[in-house]
């Protein structure tokens, strides 16, 4: 059996995520304890109790989902689980993937989540923008449809998740987007979707935050991966400090290249993925990219 490990990104929150592996394992519970101490809050009531308000704003929501991952994997190696030939993880998690990787420290890498959540934030309180999800249509011919609606620097939208076949997220300006969801919809797209957010995440809009992001990532220790790991913007392997940097900078403003991520593992003989977090999204997507492949969760 050949397993990747799979980290799951923002939208997998919900009130209660990572509660039993808290009240099950000494492990996971000095593991959030450490947050905690390290954050100056409690991140763990917020994953236990919510309100789900203050758990969905970006800022607690990455720690949250980055800190649950991070438990859970915890609690699986301290059970000896099968380790992984591969990891990946969509969007925020491939910041725990480089962790399960041996590239990234717990307390680096919930430094660089908290940083990015605020970072993401204030870019888009600066600069508003919009997201939508797009059913029913390839990349390609989304891709050149966001190419069409775009007007410039100013007024733009690009694909910022290629999820599976058939899923696709885009993002940019409001104006754009509005104007691109239209031409999908014309296209035949089964449905379009505009995203409840104002951040425009995995777009040009998040270039401020990218900049700084870049120095905070710069003066972070990364060492080589001791597991491979697949970067989401060019869906083949990471294998050095600087290729992690420049991933970490870039993935704020380009696409997470998902499907091809996963059907690079599946290239490689994956025959089982695993994913380590809140939620089940990553099981689900895979079953669109390939159902041949086995999906599990971590069960307390």
């Amino acid at each position: 059996m050949s397993i990747a490990y799979v980290f799951p990104g923002q939208g997998s929150h919900e009130v209660g995520m990572g509660k039993a592996f808290y009240e099950a394992h000494n492990i996971a519970r000095q593991t959030y304890e450490a947050a905690d101490k390290q954050l100056g809050y409690s991140l763990s009531t917020l994953c236990f109790e919510g309100p789900i308000e203050s758990l969905t704003d970006t800022v607690h929501q990455q720690p949250a989902l980055f800190v649950t991952s991070m438990a859970i994997l915890r609690v699986m190696q301290e059970a000896e689980y099968p380790a992984a030939s591969f990891v990946a993880g969509h969007s925020l998690g491939e910041l725990s993937a480089l962790v399960a990787a041996g590239s990234l420290s717990f307390e680096d890498g919930l430094n660089l989540v908290r940083r990015r959540g605020e970072l993401m934030k204030a870019a888009g309180e600066v600069q508003p923008g919009s997201m939508a999800a797009i059913l029913g249509l390839e990349s390609e011919v989304v891709d050149e449809i966001c190419t069409t609606a775009s007007q410039g620097p100013d007024d733009l939208v690009q694909l910022a998740n290629d999820n599976c076949p058939g899923q696709i997220v885009i993002s940019g300006h409001q104006t754009a987007v509005e104007r691109a969801s239209k031409l999908l919809r014309e296209a035949g797209a089964r449905k379009v979707v505009t995203l409840p957010i104002t951040i425009a995440a995995h777009s040009p809009l998040m270039g401020s935050a990218a900049e700084a992001f870049a120095q905070a990532v710069d003066q972070t220790a990364f060492a080589n991966p001791q597991i491979t790991i697949i970067a989401n913007t060019t869906a083949t392997p990471l294998t050095t400090p600087a290729e992690i940097r420049l991933e970490l900078q870039n993935q704020l403003t380009g696409p997470v290249r998902w499907r091809e991520s996963m059907q690079f593992i599946d290239d490689q003989g994956v025959d089982t993925i695993v994913e380590v977090g809140s939620g089940d999204v990553l099981q689900k997507l895979m079953k669109r990219i390939n159902r041949k492949i086995a999906r599990k969760s971590f069960e307390v």
